[in-house]
Formats: structure tokens, sequence, C-alpha cells
């Protein structure tokens, strides 16, 4: 096959060369050169642990992502392809109760040997790459050397047909329609004691697939009930995006998002339209996109266009953007932009072979924050301007941001409010017994610093101090039980606070968990800022997660994990208000929650 297919490689390489430099002679040498010294493809696959794995299927894909080759490793882990001409490569290695791993942009010189150590893992594998030196292709151990000759069997014999265009890339004949196919279930349950973003009990999943390996599409929906009040909740979410590879994340993804929930019905009013339970519908239809603009400015950008339907209908569109440039060794700055709706694609970030199922999970959850004002249905819509900056030192990552918010309609839970307020002020958590109550609109300013030190290589810690604008009261007694005395009461401020958090993993048995606990004065409300330019959230109080993978069980293919958050357990940022009849009201903005569940990864 090499005999065959050396000659008719020389001249169409010397040809296309020639016409595009014009150096005839000196363009035929070189690609000759190339192609009679081809380079070498080397490589050992072993699990997390170190040992090594026999019998994993390795696949070196060309530059347009099909398989050209197969091998198999031998009892030491080995593989190796001989006689692979110069270009773009990628390898793809499979074996049962692992990830499968992938590397791609592998660049195969001429008489140089590729070194590839694949470690595989049940949560995600990794692939290293390293060259040879120049000069050293030739110093080969007879080790290596035998492994070659052992996979050449599995090499498939070609031959050359007459008239085949070897331009165009090969068609894989048995390929399937569906690839790539991953998928997430998840039951979870909790409670908590105002407004959250996701329903206390319920079943949700997620699956996405590459179709004909250029169609990217996955399909999300969550049904559930709340346990307080009894109310179903439900929503799917349709993504697509075309491309195939890393490349695939540049091109433009489009969602579509469906929820519904029936609000519950409350003592003395809740049943605003007369024709009883209210129902909440909304559809958005997302786009976001990337584009290297250069090698050092990354911009990412898109828009939401949102419909609610809740006794009136609101339309709205939501744009957002990021552009990072990168300073090389003086770290990277940020300048970040969104209004309306906090855009999921930017805070939620995809680690994880999952982590774009996860994600449309997150995005499910995120309802609207509705309020009602005077009878009049409002949306809680922020408009955000942020710059920030990145520096990595070693182990250590320092992160500064500063930003601008307006805030409008904005919703705090108010729990003691039943029969002290009109009916038209508050709207029926979704979670709970308390309500949802319009306190007007403000802006704020403020600031943050990041210290993050890499303990090791599975232990981080980082400490953030910031001044960030609240929402402060003095009068703690009410004279009237009025919605615009409240709002009167509520005034602006600025104030400190200080985030300590720990994230790491157990070595044996895997156990993901993360603790933060944020230091401020919790007399006023503390609204945390959705930062689009930083990679943590200050979240009040006391919080804990923990995840726990969990072996497979009865054969059982995929893995399952237990998972479980506690969210500020001190209950901390409780501002009560005081009434004339004796009861007391508190406005809530991080209620406290307590949730867990078990996820299924396949």
């Amino acid at each position: 096959m090499k005999d065959l297919l050396r000659p008719f490689v020389i001249t169409l390489l010397a040809a296309g060369v020639t016409a595009s430099t014009g150096q005839g002679a000196d363009a035929r040498r070189m690609v000759s050169i190339a192609a009679l010294n081809p380079g070498t493809v080397l490589g050992v696959v072993a699990d997390s642990s170190g040992a090594v794995q026999m019998g994993a299927t390795v696949w070196l894909l060309n530059r347009y992502d099909r398989p050209i080759v197969r091998a198999v490793t031998n009892d030491r882990g080995q593989f190796g392809f001989d006689q692979v001409l110069p270009d773009i490569y990628s390898i793809k290695v499979t074996l049962a109760s692992f990830v499968p791993a992938m590397k791609s942009n592998i660049q195969v010189q001429a008489g140089r040997a590729s070194f590839l150590n694949i470690h595989l893992a049940s949560l995600l594998s990794s692939v290293e790459l390293f060259y040879s030196a120049p000069g050293t292709a030739q110093l080969m151990s007879e080790e290596w050397k035998w492994v070659l000759r052992g996979a050449s069997a599995t090499r498939p014999v070609l031959r050359l047909l007459p008239g085949y265009d070897v331009s165009q890339p090969v068609p894989l004949r048995e390929a399937s329609i569906f690839s790539d196919t991953r998928g997430l279930v998840k039951l979870s349950a909790g409670e908590s004691e105002g407004y959250t973003s996701q329903q206390d009990l319920g079943t949700s999943f997620a699956m996405a697939t590459s179709l004909f390996r250029t169609n990217h599409v996955g399909v999300s929906g969550n049904v559930g009930y709340s346990p307080t009040n009894g109310t179903p909740v439900a929503g799917f979410l349709t993504s697509y995006r075309r491309g195939s590879g890393d490349a695939a994340l540049m091109n433009p993804e489009v969602k579509l998002t469906m929820r519904q929930v029936f609000l519950p019905l409350r003592a003395g009013g809740g049943i605003l339209n007369g024709s009883g339970a209210p129902v909440l519908r909304t559809l958005s239809l997302a786009v976001a996109e990337k584009k290297q603009i250069s090698d050092e400015l990354l911009v990412e950008y898109g828009f939401s266009l949102d419909s609610v339907t809740f006794i009136e209908r609101l339309n709205y569109v939501s744009p957002y953007a990021r552009a990072t440039y990168d300073l090389g060794t003086l770290g990277a700055v940020e300048f970040g932009f969104s209004s309306g709706a906090p855009p999921i694609e930017l805070l939620n970030q995809r680690d994880e072979r999952h982590g774009d199922l996860s994600q449309n999970l997150a995005t499910l959850g995120m309802f609207p924050r509705l309020t009602l004002a005077g009878g009049t249905v409002q949306r809680q819509r922020t408009e955000n301007y942020e710059v920030g900056y990145q520096k990595v030192m070693g182990t250590r990552t320092l992160s500064l941001a500063a930003y601008r918010e307006t805030m409008r309609n904005g919703a705090l839970t108010m729990a003691g409010a039943n029969g002290l307020l009109p009916v038209s002020d508050l709207l029926p958590d979704l979670n709970s017994n308390s309500s949802v109550f319009n306190i007007g609109s403000f802006r704020r300013m403020g600031y943050s610093g990041t210290i993050t030190e890499k303990l090791s290589d599975s232990w981080s810690a980082a400490i953030t101090v910031g001044r960030g604008g609240v929402l402060r009261t003095e009068q703690r007694e009410l004279g009237i039980v009025d919605p615009s005395e409240i709002r009167a009461a509520l005034r602006r401020a600025q104030q400190l606070y200080v985030t300590m958090r720990l994230n790491g993993t157990l070595p044996r048995a895997g156990t993901r968990l993360g603790a933060s606990y944020q230091w401020t004065d919790y007399r006023s409300l503390t609204p945390g800022h959705m930062y689009l330019t930083q990679r943590t959230y200050p979240e009040a109080g006391l919080n804990f997660s923990i995840r726990q993978p969990v072996p497979g069980l009865f054969g059982m293919a995929g893995r399952m994990e237990i998972h479980a958050e506690a969210r500020n357990m001190l209950a901390q940022g409780y501002l009560p208000l005081d009434t004339p009849f004796g009861r007391r009201m508190l406005l809530i903005h991080t209620p406290r929650a307590l949730r867990g569940g078990v996820s299924f990864f396949f």
C-alpha cells in the first residue's frame, strides 16, 4: 500500500506547493522528504491510579475527524501507529466502564515520534502529548518496535482505486446516525423557607447526541411537585448546535425553553383571575455564540427572547456580551454587559463531560422573578456593566472585579405577610408558604478581590474581600402596614463583606466537598451580585455541598452520584419588621434551604 500511495501523494503535494510558492524544485524536494520519512504515534493507556489497561481500542482520526486506522493495546497498555504521513490528527480511546478520551491537534512531523500518556477515569479522562526531539526518532527501543509490528495486524489493507479522488474525506460506511450520546437523570428533593430557583421534589433528565457527527442536539426536562403546597412544575428544553469536536463550541447554539407552574392558593386571596389557581407559563428562545476575533481577543455574546403569561402577557429581550483580552504573562482583562435576565451561558461553566447537560437543567430551573405591584405583574430586570482582571501566579490566582448594576422591580421573599398586605401586592411563592414582594428599583456599585490558592492537585482555598450595595432600614416598627411605607423604609448603603471558600476531592472515595462562609453585617439585606467576569458567587451565610460518586451496581453502565447541599444554614440576612398588630414580617433575600438527591450519568 505504501509503495502504491507514495508516488501519487508526492506528485500531488509537490504540484500544490509548486503552484502556491513558485519554487518548484525546492518544494518537490521538501514534500518528497516528508513523504519518504513518515512519523510515528505511540502511547500508553492506564487508569487514574496508573494501572495499564489491556484491550483498549485506539482510533487514529484525520483532520476531518474520520477514522483512519484502529489499534488495540497490548498487555502493557501500549499501542502504536507507524508510517503516518505528516499532518494534523486526533486520537480517540474507548474502554468499557471508562469515559472515552479524546485528543485533537496532534501534529505528526516527518521522522519524529509523538508520545501519548492516556489516563482513563470514570469521571474525567485526560491525554498528555509530547514529541521526541529531532534526530531521536531512530533511537526507538526494541519494545516499541514490537508494539508497532504487533499493531500491523489491526490495520486495514488499503489500495488506490482508479478514478478515486483522494482530496475528499473518506466516508465512514458503518458510521451510526447517532454518536457520542450522553445522558443524565436526576432525582431531587428538599425543603426551603422561601423562593428558590428549582422545585423541591422532582425528576429531571437531560440527553445530548451527535447527529451524523455534524449536528449536536439536546433534550432536557423536569417534572416535579412542591411538598409544601403540592403545586406541579414542568419544563422542557431543546438545544441545537452545528459542528463537531472543539470547533463546534465556536458555532451558534440555539435553545428553546418552555415552563409551566401552577401557583399555590392562599387563604384570604390568591385567586387573582377568578378562574382558580393562576398558571405561570414561559417561553424562551436563546441564542449564544463565541467569536475568536484574534489570538488575544475572545467575544461571547447572545440574547434571549422571553414571553411570560401570568394574568397578562409580558415580552422582553435580554442581551448580553463578554469580551476577554489575553495579556499573556500580564494576565487577562474581561468586560461584561447584561440586561434583563441573568445570562446563564456566562454564569455556568462546562468543565466536565456532562457539564452542558447540568447547565441545561440549571437553565430550566431559573424561573423569571415576577412580582405584583398594585395588581400589575412586573418582572425583575437588571442592567449590569462590569470589568474584571485575572492573573495566574504559579499556584495562586488573583481576580479583581468592579460593577455598576441597576435593578428594577426587585423581588424579595416576605414571610408572615399573609392577611396584612393586600393580595394585589403579594405573589405566592413557589416552594413555601411565604410570598414574593416588590421592593421597587435601586442602583448600586461594588467591587471585589479574590485570591485562590491551589493547595494540592485536588484541593483549593479562596478568600474574597468586597464592598457592595445593600438595603438597610432603621425603621423596624411600621406605623401602618402599607406596601409603599415598606419600600420607603428601605435605603441604599455600601457594606463590606469577606467570603472564605474551600473545595476539594477526597483521593480514595472521590468525594467532592465544598464549603463557604460570608462574614458581613446581616442587619441589612445583602443581595449577591451575579458576576459576569468572576467564577464565584458571594453566597450569604454558611453553605455546604457534597457530591459522592457511587460505583456501578449490578453491572450497570455509566455511573451514579449522590449530591446534597445546604444553603444559608444559619438563616442570616433575615430583616424583621414589626407591625402594630403584634405580628412580625421578615424580608429575606437568601432563604435557608436544604436539598439533595441522586444523579445517574450514562
